[in-house]
């Protein structure tokens, strides 16, 4: 996608009317056979069910015309049969439209759940976590409750409705006719309501995002809202959120309030054009007391379907709404720009790479550096510098402004990021533990992996603690499960890369939640375990740059200085400075 993926509001954006009708289409397609099927029995059910009013005519006429009762007991007989077919033929249909529902509603929280884990990075590091959450449980529960039960059940109403106007035609043109200006209020009333629904649906589920991202934000942050005394900001937002709500969802009521009345008024006029018109036919000698009878009660058979259309009609809007909130993820979950071409060897280059985030100034200006395979290179600076934003760019999570990055000839930013991955990895200060066994959260990184190499991994890394756990591998972690350590669970994260084996890893304060003594072990365990891969380390802990092959200096988004530590030592620039400010005045 052309520029910034992410609205103005700093949400995911939102799919078309003309991507979503797409979108449906094709989670139709997928069990279209499920789908067909369940349209012809709801067809054959509504045809059923118009046969009884017909031969109720007919028993009418019969009496009238004083025939026996024999026929009118076989006309009986038949409604009987006519409800029966119509109660097994409905049963079945519902059968099979919750199978539909059932299926398509997985399939789109399978699809959610993908493309979710499919957005880039740095797109998932930007969106509120209230947009992401809002979307998997509000719009997600919303389109699987429509597809599960409001299509089928406005499937059926739709058909009951069309084949009861052909019934009303059939008995008489001119009733039929009555019967479709008596409805045409719903007709405006509905174009009306449609062409507002979706815009104030949408508005809803924005306002619901928000209010989410303002609540979980506030109770995560609990402890810095009290430290700071933010209580009455917080409250503040919270408040103009939960109003903000509010509103919209006043807005698809008033919404309502017009439509609702409209369609309860508009079911009864047919029926009182009918008698009247029937009324004067029958007075003419032109139509039977039976014609208008069943006339009669094909129109009351509306009040059904149409109650049904009414209250479903709105669940389908919002549920409209959520699925174009759902559809709008794809967009962003697609690969941007991809390469076939393969790496050629492990090389690193930067060239001339400046780099802003959206909104903001340049935080990389001009930035030219080439890693050789094999190399460990140590980034140091102030906070503030350019550090991270480098690592960044080097793993593909951001893309330059200008310039270009790197790996084998490649561009990074080509790279499917599957290929990129098997490449280069960024390890944070920033860790997660899943809520599972030990053994699955490793796994991550290679499923193939033996127990043997898994171990082999968390020794490694110094995660001696393994073997004192009540199940081993076994145990599980997270919620419900045994509460780890930071330092541990950045060892988890640690052991990941040591079985993802990658050719170059970025290593960006990976251990800067660790103990000084423990993340000085780690880090000698991660030199033994990479040794002939690149390296890239980013730290402000300085005796990490003593063990590397050379180290970049960065101040201001530039690389000031680079080489090897002794050779900066002796420079006695801004290196030096950093040294001597972190060891005192020692120079080793």
């Amino acid at each position: 996608m052309a520029g910034d993926p992410i609205g103005p509001d700093g949400h995911l954006p939102v799919a078309t009317k003309r991507e979503t009708w797409r979108a449906g289409l094709s989670l139709i397609r997928t069990a279209r056979r499920t789908f067909a099927l369940m349209v012809l029995l709801n067809v054959l059910a509504t045809v059923a069910a118009l046969g009884g009013p017909w031969l109720f005519g007919k028993i009418v006429d019969a009496v009238a015309s004083g025939r026996g009762g024999e026929q009118i007991d076989r006309l009986a007989l038949l409604i009987v049969a006519c409800a029966l077919l119509q109660l097994v033929l409905t049963r079945w249909a519902r059968n099979v439209g919750a199978r539909f529902g059932e299926r398509t509603s997985a399939q789109v929280r399978d699809q959610f759940l993908g493309r979710v884990l499919r957005l880039p990075a740095a797109v998932a590091e930007r969106v509120p976590t209230g947009d992401i959450t809002s979307r998997a449980a509000t719009d997600v529960n919303s389109v699987a409750y429509t597809l599960r039960d409001a299509v089928p059940d406005a499937l059926i109403a739709v058909l009951q409705t069309l084949f009861i106007f052909v019934a009303v035609f059939a008995v008489d043109p001119l009733m039929g006719a009555c019967a479709v200006v008596g409805l045409s209020g719903i007709w405006f009333a509905g174009r009306w309501y449609l062409a507002r629904a979706r815009t104030a649906y949408l508005e809803a589920g924005a306002a619901a995002s928000t209010l989410t991202e303002v609540l979980t934000a506030t109770v995560s942050g609990g402890r810095t809202v009290e430290a700071f005394g933010l209580q009455e900001r917080r409250l503040r937002a919270s408040v103009e959120a939960i109003e903000h709500s509010r509103d919209t969802r006043l807005r698809t009521l008033a919404l309502r309030t017009v439509l609702f009345p409209v369609v309860d008024v508009s079911y009864v006029l047919p029926l009182v054009g009918v008698l009247l018109v029937g009324g004067a036919l029958y007075g003419n000698g032109q139509l039977t007391l039976g014609a208008i009878i069943a006339a009669v009660f094909y129109l009351r058979q509306l009040a059904g379907p149409l109650e049904v259309l009414e209250l479903l009609i709105d669940q389908i809007q919002s549920s409209s709404a959520s699925f174009a909130r759902l559809e709008g993820i794809e967009t962003m979950a697609r690969p941007a720009r991809t390469t076939s071409a393969e790496p050629v060897g492990d090389r690193i280059e930067v060239s001339g790479v400046s780099f802003a985030y959206p909104g903001g100034p340049d935080v990389l200006t001009d930035v030219s550096l080439a890693i050789q395979p094999g190399e460990h290179l140590a980034i140091v600076g102030v906070s503030g510098a350019g550090k991270s934003t480098l690592g960044r760019l080097l793993t593909g999570i951001e893309h330059p402004r200008t310039g270009s990055v790197t790996v084998g000839g490649v561009s990074v930013a080509e790279l499917p990021p599957e290929r990129l991955r098997e490449q280069i990895v960024l390890v944070t200060q920033d860790h997660h533990v899943f809520a599972d066994t030990v053994r699955d959260n490793l796994l991550i990184a290679r499923s193939t992996a033996t127990d043997e190499e898994l171990r082999a991994a968390l020794a490694a890394v110094g995660a001696s603690w393994i073997d004192d756990l009540p199940d081993g591998l076994d145990t599980v972690l997270g919620n419900g499960g045994l509460a780890l350590e930071t330092s541990h669970a950045q060892q988890i994260a640690l052991a990941r890369v040591v079985l993802a084996d990658p050719h170059t890893v970025v290593l960006d304060e990976a251990t800067s939640m660790l103990d000084p003594t423990t993340a000085r072990s780690v880090e000698r365990a991660l030199a033994v375990i990479l040794d002939g891969r690149t390296v890239l380390a980013i730290a402000h802990r300085m005796h990490t740059s003593h063990d590397a092959d050379r180290v970049a200096v960065m101040e201001a988004g530039r690389i000031i200085e680079l080489g090897s530590h002794q050779e900066l030592l002796e420079r006695d620039g801004a290196y030096a400075a950093l040294w001597r400010s972190w060891h005192g005045d020692s120079a080793d």
